[in-house]
């Protein structure tokens, strides 16, 4: 397929059923080919649309009943907060509590960065094929069109239940919060927020992103408060008049809490901490001008997370004791951010930023509802069957999958029983659950990364043609992205419920979604068997596009060009206006700020 720019809008549909399909020869057929049902496996993406701004509508559905699918209505500076907003929130406000009280200052710095490191070169291989395909369903659809359709089945649900689980755990962390001030039924909170979350989501995708842009832009600002704070109160500017230096790490068993169990136990709570990065290829759907918005925001954004996070952890470690009371507990946990402003010297400052985390990690459950909802979407509107019940498929005229968001909220209604079982042992599990979720979805981007770049190189097509590339990254970066995160699952996460002592409870919230992603895996293959049976074909598939046991999909067969993303009228407008904004003028230097920031 050619570069050259179009005029009108081709959006990526389903992979080409010569990817995914086995032919199975009727007898007495006279050598005719008839597509096993089974084996015409529904792909991860949505259809090509007449309409510019509209962005799926799946076969067997009335368009008219669909009302247009999904819209593009996020613009750069919305797609790049959310990015933020999605991952600094609870994980970094009230997830270093955590951290810190079970590894030490020493073993959180360390444990993040490495993470943070991993992440990134993940986020960069999702760039490239985001860019390249932009699509709602993303990484699900990368992995069903690079690696293997039935394992993009159990990664769909997987991720879809992460997202769920994350609400849950965003309005668990709320009530901990409220704690700061009232142990009256916080549950009544949360059930405001989760009303409140539900009806921006229902409303139309240019009102979450506006919400989520202003509650992001409030995150990066306390932050950046708090970078300010945390060296004034290091250097002496506390309570106590005192230097605090490194102190901290010194006291009792700091740096390093625990040993080794300390050290992988924080492990998991940054693989929290940092989910919310891969959802970019999400918003990719419903981006506007996705081939030059996306590699800026791929480029921009995580180094302004990283930073933000290293710096954080850095101020945290040095000015807030591991041992400090209250810090993390079963029952309850304290934001180190809302005590080190107390440590300023200001309640009234201390309960602002209090404040302010409540609304991160109302910015979080936010973003966690959107993509769910979408990946939910994404399942329904597959063809030529559906993974999930039509009524997913459905949407309002404004673009809102409204019964998907409604499927994807109700799982949070297991917030409420926190009052039970206790809000700080709930928010521990929920944490592990949703960072083993993260694992899984970041080792598939890199599967379909490793994949997909080998399927480019082996057709022959010059990989100048990638309308963005990672050049540094090429070859390794699938391969450290991949064993990295296997190393880091099997072997570092579970040592912490294995040792000093077994915890049960630990273990299968750690382990649990392995073995029922690969049992979703192998079921669905299973499921397609029994299918094909159906049909009463005695001969051998001619196989076009999966192979072996796995289903592994045939990269000599994946047609790289059909669904690729073409560029618009108003894409080349965009462009132009923004190049003339930052090139001329007398405020070009107040544009390139504006840009730069946003």
């Amino acid at each position: 397929m050619s570069h050259s720019k179009g005029k009108r809008r081709h959006f990526v549909s389903l992979p080409s059923q010569d990817n995914i399909v086995t032919d199975v020869e009727h007898p007495g057929a006279g050598g005719s080919s008839a597509t096993s049902k089974c084996d015409d496996q529904p792909g991860l993406s949505v259809d090509t649309l007449p309409s510019p701004k509209s962005l799926g509508t799946s076969p067997g559905i009335n368009p008219a009943d669909e009302h247009g699918g999904l819209r593009r209505g996020l613009s750069t500076r919305q797609v790049q907060m959310i990015a933020i907003g999605g991952t600094i929130g609870t994980g970094l406000f009230l997830g270093t509590s955590k951290s810190l009280a079970q590894g030490g200052p020493g073993s959180m710095l360390i444990a993040y960065s490495i993470v943070g490191s991993i992440v990134y070169v993940t986020l960069l291989l999702l760039g490239e094929m985001a860019t390249q395909y932009p699509v709602a369903g993303s990484f699900s659809t990368y992995a069903y069109r690079f690696f293997s359709p039935s394992y993009s089945f159990a990664l769909s649900y997987n991720y879809w239940f992460n997202d769920a689980v994350s609400v849950a755990s965003d309005l668990v962390a709320a009530q901990i919060l409220l704690q700061f001030w009232t142990d009256w039924h916080p549950w009544v909170i949360s059930l405001v927020f989760w009303v409140f979350l539900v009806v921006v989501n229902g409303v139309y995708v240019g009102a979450y992103g506006e919400l989520e842009y202003w509650l992001a832009s409030l995150k990066v600002a306390t932050i950046a408060v708090f970078v300010i704070i945390g060296v004034m109160v290091n250097l002496g500017g506390n309570t106590s008049n005192e230097y605090i230096g490194g102190k901290n790490w010194r006291v009792g068993d700091a740096p390093f809490v625990g040993g080794f169990g300390g050290f992988a136990r924080v492990f998991v709570t940054a693989s929290f901490a940092y989910g919310g990065t891969e959802s970019l290829g999400v918003t990719a759907g419903e981006t506007k001008n996705p081939s030059k918005n996306m590699p800026r925001v791929v480029k921009a954004v995580f180094w302004r997370i990283l930073i933000f996070y290293i710096l954080s952890i850095l101020l945290v470690g040095l000015n807030v004791p591991y041992n400090y009371p209250g810090l993390s507990t079963e029952s309850t946990a304290t934001s180190p951010f809302t005590i080190v402003f107390e440590m300023a010297g200001s309640r009234v400052a201390g309960s602002f930023v209090n404040t302010v985390v409540i609304t991160s990690v109302l910015s979080a459950g936010n973003h966690a509802l959107f993509t769910g909802t979408r990946v939910l979407y994404s399942l329904a509107v597959t063809k030529p069957v559906a993974l999930a019940p039509r009524v997913f498929a459905w949407t309002t005229k404004r673009g809102v999958p409204l019964p998907a968001l409604l499927a994807t909220s109700s799982v949070s209604v297991v917030c409420f029983g926190s009052s039970h079982i206790g809000s700080g042992q709930l928010w521990s599990w929920l944490q592990n659950l949703v960072g083993v979720s993260n694992q899984i979805t970041w080792l598939s981007i890199g599967l379909a990364s490793w994949r997909f770049r080998k399927a480019w190189v082996s057709q022959g097509r010059p990989i100048e043609e990638l309308k963005f590339r990672a050049g540094w990254t090429w070859p390794w970066g699938p391969y450290f992205v991949v064993s990295g995160q296997s190393a880091h699952r099997l072997i570092v996460q579970g040592w912490s419920s294995i040792f000093p002592e077994f915890s049960a409870v630990d273990f299968v919230s750690l382990y649990l979604e392995i073995p029922v992603v690969i049992v979703m895996w192998f079921g669905w293959i299973a499921i397609c068997r029994l299918m094909k049976r159906s049909t009463h074909s005695d001969t051998t598939p001619a196989n076009r596009g999966v192979s072996g046991v796995l289903d592994i999909v045939d990269l000599r067969t994946i047609d790289l060009t059909s669904d690729e993303y073409r560029d618009v009228v108003e894409d080349d407008e965009e462009e132009a206006l923004r190049q003339k904004r930052i090139s001329q003028g007398r405020r070009r230097f107040l544009w390139r700020i504006y840009y730069l920031a946003a």
